[in-house]
């Protein structure tokens, strides 16, 4: 029975979610050579849907329980694992999810305004946030959404299977 606040209605909520998360991660495990990165990219998936201020290794790493980011940063840098088919199976999970004729693909464009140079694609350029030349990140992102529910896609092409490049037309 729901508290007047309606919190036993949020914890199924959340233990919904997280048997979802299950199901998707069983779905992608297999993509996945060796037991360990199996086992990482679950809690690098939590970090990332998590509570986790700051989406890096150092954060994630904590967030998993592990002393040191190195495990997260071998999952993403050197583990065997085929991101290709992994891509494939996520595309199939949103399509069977959220699949709806009345679906959009939605883009934007976001700039992160930073102060140093050291982050990839730093330099003075055009930022929408900032509403001006300044020294920035840009990152261009794209959602699916219909009436069933959203998933970030990330950029362009990245769930497609026909090949798209930034010099490219993306496909359809």
């Amino acid at each position: 029975m729901p508290d007047a606040d309606g919190a036993t209605t949020e914890i199924e909520e959340v233990r919904a979610w997280a048997a979802g998360l299950e199901v998707l991660h069983a779905r992608i495990a297999p993509r996945f050579a060796r037991a360990e990165p199996r086992r990482r990219v679950l809690a690098y998936l939590r970090g990332l849907l998590g509570a986790v201020t700051r989406k890096n290794g150092w954060q994630l790493a904590e967030h998993a329980g592990e002393a040191t980011p190195d495990g997260m940063q071998r999952l993403v840098s050197t583990a065997d694992w085929d991101p290709d088919l992994v891509r494939d199976d996520l595309r199939g999970y949103v399509v069977e999810h959220l699949g709806d004729p009345a679906a959009v693909l939605v883009v934007d464009e976001t700039g992160f305004l930073k102060k140093g140079t050291t982050s990839v694609g730093v330099q003075r350029q055009y930022s929408g946030t900032a509403g001006k030349v300044d020294n920035c990140q840009l990152g261009v992102f794209l959602a699916y959404a219909s009436p069933r529910g959203r998933a970030f896609i990330s950029w362009p092409g990245s769930c497609w299977s026909a090949p798209w490049t930034p010099r490219s037309r993306p496909p359809g």
